[in-house]
């Protein structure tokens, strides 16, 4: 059974392990005519890139993506796009100590106990790794949705990692770009890394919660019961290495809301309709509405720590587990431009599923 592939008319199929040879993706499904080049899906992989600061991993990838086929004179053909990147700093001799032990807070355990092996160097295929192909993929839908749908926009961004809280009093979208931590709240961020600097030095590690915005998406993508398109954001990003959790605009919050606190009153402005607030998160049925897309997911903190835990090895023996290597004090971090991919791929998807059944724009007309 494969089940390494995502996405409907825009599909998307990941392969590679952490320490192989290389990784990639094969997108199908990709209409032709997109203008795209090695350079353009670059600048998104560069965002992921490990190794560019002392608060991310130090294994020093260039994740240089070559383009192997779908596309002809700088332009998509409407045959798969296969997108491959090498894997240039693997360090396998970090993981033989574990070769026959199972680090606690990994996939080691499962993946045994389902396939009978495993590929213990820096987790194979379970490797946050393999998210770089994700990223690949999602500048192939960036691509795509530049020339179908140009004003939509879309950002990621932290705003939570352990203690530390993003004060949305101070949220400045163009302080994004300019910290380690994609944070919106430029003079929060050295007291962010101050923390996570602690953090490191006493040898562990810290979860995160991660925004991924998309604004300016038209309404009427998504469709009723198992064609929602918040169901296929949220497995998206339930799809993303250590995340644990996923919400929609209030998500969980709106458990402590009033039914006249969450609905969100409608208005007839001069566009169209208009909405007082956004707890809903941009969709409603399923279906967006018009209104900025919101999905926040929860990472968990990095397993790979040097401070010692319990485990037991292949033969049922117990053990104390350090893992070696080079890890994310907070992956979180590098889970930014991830998320940014994910939404990309989902909203290009339904956007190709809708004009399908529909043709473009919605068909309902208001006034």
């Amino acid at each position: 059974m494969s089940l390494n592939s995502y996405g409907h008319l825009f599909r998307v199929t990941t392969w590679g392990e952490s320490h192989g040879p290389a990784l990639g993706a094969t997108v199908d499904g990709c209409p032709p005519g997109i203008p795209v080049d090695e350079a353009f899906l670059q600048t998104w992989l560069d965002k992921r890139r490990p190794g560019q600061n002392k608060n991310t991993t130090q294994r020093n990838e260039p994740d240089a993506v070559q383009i192997l086929s779908g596309v002809f004179d700088g332009q998509t053909t409407g045959t798969p796009v296969q997108l491959m990147i090498e894997n240039t700093d693997q360090r396998s001799r970090d993981y033989g100590d574990i070769a026959q032990t199972f680090r606690p807070g990994h996939a080691d355990i499962t993946y045994h106990l389902k396939y009978g092996i495993r590929d213990y160097r820096g987790g194979g295929r379970s490797s946050a790794r393999e998210t770089a192909a994700r990223v690949a993929a999602g500048g192939l839908a960036r691509a795509a949705l530049a020339k179908l749908a140009p004003q939509i926009e879309l950002r990621g961004y932290m705003t939570r990692m352990g203690e530390m809280v993003l004060d949305r009093a101070g949220f400045d979208w163009d302080a994004i770009d300019r910290n380690d931590f994609w944070l919106p709240d430029a003079q929060a961020a050295p007291d962010w890394e101050a923390y996570l600097q602690k953090l490191r030095k006493e040898k562990n590690s810290v979860g995160a919660e991660i925004e991924v915005v998309a604004r300016n998406v038209p309404p009427g993508l998504g469709a009723p019961i198992y064609g929602k398109l918040d169901t296929d954001l949220a497995a998206a990003m339930m799809s993303i290495n250590a995340v644990k959790g996923v919400e929609v605009g209030e998500g969980m919050a709106a458990a402590t809301l009033t039914g006249t606190q969450n609905a969100d009153e409608i208005f007839m402005g001069p566009n169209g309709p208009e909405y007082a607030s956004n707890h809903a998160g941009g969709i409603l049925g399923g279906i967006s509405t018009g209104q900025d897309i919101v999905v926040r997911f929860a990472v968990k903190p990095t397993s790979s720590i040097l401070t010692p835990r319990r485990s037991i090895r292949m033969d049922g023996s117990p053990a104390e587990v350090i893992t070696k290597g080079r890890h994310d004090p907070c992956v979180g971090i590098r889970a930014v431009p991830v998320g940014e991919a994910m939404m990309a791929c989902v909203i290009l998807d339904h956007l190709l599923l809708h004009r399908g059944q529909v043709g473009d724009g919605p068909r309902g007309v208001i006034g």
